[in-house]
């Protein structure tokens, strides 16, 4: 079989993870399979093979698109936070995170509601973290402190985690999640910057 051309590989990639978010909006995680999804995006399951081996792949694959989506939407939305205060400044991070994941039921599912493989990988996680360090930055200004991009890493770790939590607890995110995750993130990050260097 004749390789195809990188364009027509990336729109064949894009019809596979339209398809997958299309069956995650309809159903949950255990849909994703390579046959429904092969059926869903109208290609033979060899077309899609070709480029996933395993459901799993497909799903990371998602993730990294829906982490990128979010991250698109929180750079949007952010503007520059005139409360001057770290807590005022997570807190607009946090609800334009959740704002994306209520209107994004298919990363909702997949990355809040999901216990099983794949994880976030930390790479992927990095522009968000990166776009929140930004953020708190020039609305706030940091100290100098070790590793900022690490702690934002940690930071943003945690308001996913907390979001998830708050979603298996509740079927949905509410504002103790939203309280929670700003609470945390807030606190992680006060006891970085009183850290001694």
């Amino acid at each position: 079989m004749q390789k195809p051309k990188q364009q027509r590989s990336i729109e064949r990639i894009n019809k596979i993870l339209d398809a997958s978010n299309d069956l995650l909006s309809e159903g949950g995680v255990e849909s994703l399979t390579i046959a429904k999804i092969s059926e869903f995006a109208d290609l033979k399951r060899t077309s899609t093979y070709k480029f996933f081996e395993t459901p799993d792949e497909i799903k990371q694959a998602l993730i990294k698109r829906y982490i990128q989506d979010c991250n698109s939407h929180l750079k949007k939305n952010l503007t520059k936070n005139s409360e001057g205060d770290y807590l005022g400044c997570l807190k607009e991070c946090v609800i334009s995170i959740i704002e994306f994941f209520q209107s994004h039921s298919g990363a909702q599912k997949l990355i809040l509601e999901n216990t099983v493989s794949p994880p976030i990988l930390s790479s992927d996680l990095h522009e968000i973290a990166e776009t929140i360090l930004q953020h708190i930055e020039k609305s706030v200004g940091l100290p100098n402190m070790f590793n900022k991009s690490g702690v934002f890493l940690v930071v943003t770790q945690i308001i996913i985690s907390i979001l998830s939590l708050n979603t298996k607890e509740n079927s949905g995110l509410t504002d103790v999640g939203l309280n929670e995750a700003v609470r945390a993130a807030n606190a992680y990050l006060l006891s970085c910057i009183a850290t001694p260097a």
